[in-house]
C-alpha cells in the first residue's frame, strides 16, 4: 500500500478467483480507501459462462455493483468458454464494456433512452417508435431520450430525462424538455421530425458522421 500510495503512475488491476469476485474486490478497494490510495483501479472480470447473454449478466452483475458504489475507474472483460465457437467477437465485448459503463454513470459515451414497459394505456406502438427515434438519434452522446406510451404515468417515469416522447391522445404526441412540456398534441406522422427540432432548438443536436 505505501509503494503504491508513492507511485502515482501506477494503475491497479483488480481480479479475483473467488466465488463471490465482487465482495472480494470490494474489500480491496476499502483498504485503498482506507489506506488513501488514490491510484485508477480497473476492474478484471472473466467468464466462463456457455451463451453472450450468460456472460453479459455475470459482467454486469459483477462489474457494476462496484462501479455503482463509486469502486473503480474502468473495467476489462475476458472470456474463457470451454465452448470454443462461442467466443465472441471484440467488438461485442467492448459493446457490453461502454453499456455497463454508461449504465452506472461512470462513464457516458452514448445516447440513453429511457422507455416504459408499455400497458393497455400505451398509444403507440412503443418498439417500433422506440426504434424509429434511435435510428435518427443514436449518434446523440450523452443526450438522454424517454419515450412513454401515455400522459399519466409517462412524465413521472421520465423526471431524469433530457428530452421527453410522450403519447397523449390516439395520434398525438407531446414533447418535453425536461419536465416541462413545450409542444403539445402534435400528429404523430411528424413528431419524430418535431423531436429532432427540439433538439436543435437547445443546441442537444449533431449531424451524424454517417449522414
Amino acid at each position: 500500500m505505501t509503494k503504491l500510495k508513492a507511485d502515482k503512475q501506477a494503475v491497479i488491476c483488480a481480479n479475483s478467483n473467488n466465488k463471490n469476485a465482487l465482495q472480494s474486490i470490494r474489500r480491496l478497494m476499502v483498504e485503498l480507501v482506507d489506506n488513501d490510495v488514490r491510484n485508477p483501479v480497473i476492474i478484471i472480470c472473466d467468464s466462463n459462462d456457455a451463451t453472450n447473454d450468460a456472460s453479459l449478466i455475470h459482467y454486469a452483475a459483477e462489474t457494476g455493483g462496484l462501479l455503482l458504489d463509486g469502486f473503480g475507474d474502468g473495467i476489462c472483460l475476458g472470456h474463457h468458454f470451454n465452448n470454443k465457437s462461442v467466443k465472441p467477437e471484440l467488438k461485442l465485448l467492448n459493446s457490453i464494456a461502454f453499456g455497463i459503463l454508461q449504465a452506472t454513470r461512470t462513464r457516458i459515451s452514448k445516447t440513453e433512452y429511457i422507455s416504459c414497459p408499455s400497458c393497455g394505456r400505451t398509444l403507440f406502438d412503443l418498439q417500433q417508435t422506440t426504434a424509429r427515434i434511435r435510428s435518427v438519434t443514436n449518434h446523440l452522446k450523452g443526450v438522454k431520450i424517454a419515450i412513454m406510451g401515455c400522459i399519466v404515468n409517462g412524465p413521472g417515469e421520465m423526471a431524469d430525462a433530457d428530452f421527453g416522447y410522450v403519447g397523449s391522445g390516439v395520434g398525438k404526441i407531446t414533447l418535453y424538455k425536461g419536465k416541462e412540456v413545450v409542444k403539445r398534441n402534435i400528429d404523430s406522422a411528424v413528431a419524430v421530425n418535431e423531436l429532432i427540432n427540439l433538439l436543435k432548438e437547445n443546441d442537444a443536436w449533431v449531424e451524424s458522421k454517417e449522414a
